[in-house]
């Protein structure tokens, strides 16, 4: 057991001192008009906020799946801390500045909601009205919780746990609170000039895959890359098992956006699935005309693709319309990964080609396609004629590219300033799991003996 320095103590104490605070807080009555609301919205509003939990295990098990086995545990335990570490840090403050009183439509005012204050006695939302504050709160916060955990897959088998997670605090306050606030507050700069953004092109997948690309570049190469090895993923059916709780999840996180049990939920569930059914065939057909054999991983990656692309236009665009964002995004996004490929950027789990250019592909298409026929607080896009909300598009997607990368390359370096980013060479070939949480990964491709017990020696193996 290693000495315990005083730094290691810092997170406990930090934990400690807000649980104190929390005694302390003002406790007030539920909302007490309760005649506003909708139990059939509310009922559904609590399924989706579950449903958009289930993606950060999903996406563990999406990423543990595919790195090298010595590094599974590290690479899951990462994005799946963020249940814990951002749902406190949303309590305190991050709700507050996402949806808290407007600072010039560039971010919430702290004190808003700060440690839920009036959360649970406010009256709702004005985009959600018909179910309870502290519900609309509780869901947006699943979708702050996944953000920085999709991150986890460009730094991957490299980066120190600590260092990560001193990352997702800074990368939740400064980059994705921001972007939220300008995107889905009333008073925000792009909601004003007319960005569309269902449930989170900018605010979830462009953010994220911006910094990704930021990490990698910061973090620089593993050695296995360097050295141009092929490294064989560790478990392609946890990559399975992730792809279908992705999935799954992902029905609350676009139908859910509509913030009531209504036929725009219906609509953005169909977009959804078709969208993601549409991008796994596609990227499975495209690697076999380019000389590549059906491949589980293939398919797996064009689904999440074709997710990723339809997130910012479920709400906006027909069904019909889904079929051609999935095809398009996992044909740019594949693309993508064969040119970053031949480059010496190290994004181990292709995060940027993926989340980030396909939540790029989205926001495009969103600006091309959608059309007022299924969303009448929407836009008519650049297909009907109205080209101002495909201009309006690219500049939001201009804008969230430039300050996400900016400030993520900022964090990445300020960190690494203050605590060491990247483990020692010794430690990227011990492996994370047993460097940083001293435990170990046996696959259950274990040998079994004639009377049925694991052999020692497949356990050392």
């Amino acid at each position: 057991m290693k000495k315990t320095a005083f730094q290691d103590y810092i997170p406990f104490i930090v934990l400690a001192a807000i649980a104190v605070i929390g005694i302390f807080m003002p406790t007030v009555a539920t909302y007490a008009d309760a005649s506003k609301y909708n139990y059939g919205d509310i009922a559904w509003i609590l399924v989706a906020t579950s449903l958009v939990f289930l993606m950060t295990p999903g996406l563990s098990f999406f990423y543990g799946g595919m790195v090298n086995r010595k590094n599974v545990i590290n690479t899951m335990m990462q994005s799946f801390i963020a249940t814990g570490l951002i749902s406190v840090l949303w309590v305190i403050v991050g709700f507050s500045l996402c949806f808290g009183q407007s600072w010039h439509g560039l971010i919430g005012n702290p004190s808003t909601f700060f440690f839920f204050k009036g959360v649970g006695s406010g009256a709702p939302w004005a985009g959600a009205p018909t179910i309870p504050l502290l519900l609309f709160a509780l869901f947006q916060m699943k979708f702050a919780i996944i953000t920085p955990a999709l991150v986890v897959g460009a730094t991957a088998e490299r980066i120190r746990f600590t260092s990560y997670v001193l990352f997702m605090v800074l990368f939740s306050l400064l980059v994705y609170a921001p972007i939220a606030h300008w995107t889905w507050h009333p008073d925000g700069i792009l909601f004003k000039l007319g960005v569309l953004d269902f449930a989170g092109g900018t605010v979830v997948h462009i953010s994220a895959g911006c910094a990704a690309l930021a990490g990698a570049i910061v973090l620089k190469r593993r050695k296995d890359h360097i050295e141009k090895k092929e490294l064989q993923p560790a478990n392609i059916p946890f990559v399975l098992m992730g792809t279908g709780l992705l999935w799954f999840g992902w029905f609350g996180f676009n139908a859910g956006s509509a913030v009531a049990a209504n036929g725009l939920a219906v609509s953005a569930f169909a977009s959804t699935n078709t969208a993601a059914a549409a991008a796994g065939l596609s990227w499975l057909f495209f690697d076999v005309i380019r000389g590549r054999k059906p491949s589980a991983l293939g398919f797996c990656i064009g689904a999440v693709v074709g997710l990723v692309a339809i997130t910012p236009a479920a709400g906006y665009v027909a069904v019909p319309q889904s079929v051609f964002i999935g095809f398009i995004a996992a044909i740019v996004s594949n693309l993508m990964v064969h040119y970053k490929s031949k480059t010496s950027i190290d994004d181990t789990l292709d995060v940027f080609p993926c989340h980030g250019i396909g939540g790029m592909t989205g926001m495009l298409l969103t600006g091309i396609f959608a059309t007022k026929a299924i969303n009448g607080a929407g836009n008519d896009g650049w297909f009907y004629g109205n080209f101002d909300l495909f201009k309006n598009q690219v500049l939001g997607l201009l804008l969230v590219v430039a300050y996400s990368f900016t400030v993520s390359y900022g964090i990445f370096k300020l960190i690494n300033f203050i605590h060491p980013l990247r483990v020692s060479d010794e430690e990227e070939t011990l492996g994370l799991d047993a460097s940083q949480h001293n435990e170990h990964y046996h696959p259950a491709l274990m040998s079994v003996n004639g009377i049925g017990t694991l052999r020692e020696e497949d356990i050392l193996h």
